[in-house]
């Protein structure tokens, strides 16, 4: 059940489709506008088959080729995102800065090795997401490891690696200068900057009762003791506020508050050097989401970061920001099969489909928002409600409540949720024994596996039956 303004907000998420087919929508989608503006993937368009094409890929034939459900991702798109990114701070930044991508949003080779080729680093948070990265082929000087509780082995990965290490805590530190050796180990420490945000309580992380950073009031003694370990080399400071942030104002808070912490670093003589502002970047998942665009986003938080380190007199840091979702978030949509439907008289129309939580665990997570429509009927007006289910033994296994669809739904066809590129499959599970889904890369009407579905043996393969447990 969501808040009154989730309720709200979903009641007015389709406002301007009762108005307009879905294809006249896909004419107004320029792609020259800002990624994580866009509903849309950037070159989706209406074919003439009155499907919906992504990437010059026709997606009623890309499930008929590889199944449902199916992530489709829009090479286009995220590149095109990694570019303003990249193109945003190259203007107004007049320091050096390093875009880095955080990989949790979605980990896997093909992904983390197309952020690389567009010039950005890497941020990861296990050994595993550590491992995909490198064998992307991504530098190791521009992979960064977080976590708040990272293992004695995935913190001997990163020095082995020579990957940097965003410290997130005493136990880690202690831990590192048991590790180190005769190379200093590069680290940044993450620090909790107090700032709020408007987000779901779940993932803000730059107030103080978070579970991340090291508290403001142990800045002293942080830094008092990284001084005086000769194992340690701590070249910067990390902080991050948040994510699915619609806000400038609380990035342009925290330049101030990290240029003052710069001082106090410099004081104990720590050779910090880069800035690390975190990401958090909101997305439109409906129509009825605002974000600013990667250009505005960049432009805040640059000139938050110049102006305070111009006004304490310090040398301009190289500036790293991780965006996740805002980089692939709308970069990527889910194909599903419709399958049974059930209308409750005078109450809802249930629509099932093929996947649910197990494929998009946000809903029942986090009660997000999505949008929906019929891929292989997109002239067909988007104006009849109906409550799209997943196929999942669970009654919140809902996708979308009161989703606006074409009038008759019918088996077999194709719906498509779109922005369903980050936290999507990185969430991912099993429930159930379901295997998750296949995804392709499209570009140019050519359309390539990156995650191979699962099978039902997969699902088996970690099993181990004791023998006394075996039939006779």
């Amino acid at each position: 059940m969501g808040t009154p303004d989730q309720e709200s907000r979903q009641a007015s998420a389709y406002r301007y489709l009762p108005e307009m087919t879905v294809a006249t929508a896909l004419a107004d989608n320029p792609a020259e506008h800002s990624p994580n503006q866009q509903l849309m993937p950037l070159t989706a368009r209406v074919n003439a088959l009155d499907h919906l094409e992504i990437g010059g890929c026709d997606v009623v034939a890309l499930v008929q080729q590889f199944g449902s459900p199916l992530y489709v991702l829009d090479e286009v798109t995220l590149r095109t995102a990694c570019r303003h990114y990249r193109e945003a701070f190259r203007q107004y930044y007049p320091g050096e800065s390093l875009v880095i991508y955080a990989s949790k949003a979605w980990s896997c080779l093909a992904v983390c090795a197309i952020a690389h080729s567009e010039g950005l680093g890497m941020d990861v948070v296990s050994a595993g997401e550590l491992i995909t990265a490198l064998q992307a082929g991504v530098n190791p000087k521009q992979i960064y490891l977080h976590g708040n509780n990272k293992s004695v082995q995935e913190l001997q990965l990163a020095i082995e690696s020579g990957c940097r290490i965003i410290v997130d805590n005493w136990y880690e530190l202690q831990t590192l200068v048991n590790l180190g050796g005769e190379q200093p180990i590069p680290i940044l420490l993450r620090l909790t900057p107090g700032i709020e945000c408007h987000t779901h309580e779940y993932i803000r992380t730059g107030h103080l009762d978070s579970k991340f950073g090291f508290d403001p009031n142990q800045l002293d003694a942080v830094f008092q003791f990284v001084s005086q370990q000769p194992t340690l080399r701590c070249i910067g400071l990390h902080a991050h506020i948040g994510s699915q942030i619609f806000e400038l104002q609380p990035h342009q808070d925290l330049g101030v508050v990290m240029a003052q912490w710069f001082v106090k670093a410099a004081h104990y003589g720590l050779p910090v050097q880069e800035l690390s502002v975190g990401g958090g970047l909101g997305i439109c998942y409906t129509e009825a989401d605002d974000p600013p665009s990667i250009q505005a986003w960049v432009q805040v938080v640059a000139t938050s970061v110049k102006t305070a380190f111009q006004a304490q007199g310090l040398t301009l840091p190289k500036l790293l920001s991780e965006p996740g979702r805002s980089l692939i978030g709308s970069a990527c949509v889910t194909a599903y099969t419709v399958g049974s439907q059930k209308v409750v008289p005078d109450i809802r129309t249930y629509i099932s489909v093929d996947g649910g939580m197990s494929d998009n665990p946000r809903p029942i997570t986090y009660q997000s928002l999505y949008r929906a429509l019929i891929a292989n009927r997109l002239s067909a007006p988007h104006q009849t409600p109906v409550t799209i289910a997943g196929k999942h033994c669970e009654s919140g296994d809902v996708l979308i409540k009161d989703a606006l669809l074409p009038e008759k739904i019918q088996s077999g066809d194709i719906l498509v949720v779109l922005a369903t590129g980050a936290y999507n499959y990185s969430m991912a599970s099993n429930y159930n024994r379901i295997p998750r889904p296949a995804a392709v890369v499209v570009k140019e009407g050519e359309a390539n596996l990156i995650l191979q579905r699962e099978t039902w043996q997969d699902l088996l393969r970690q099993d181990r039956l004791p023998e006394r447990l075996r039939s006779v």
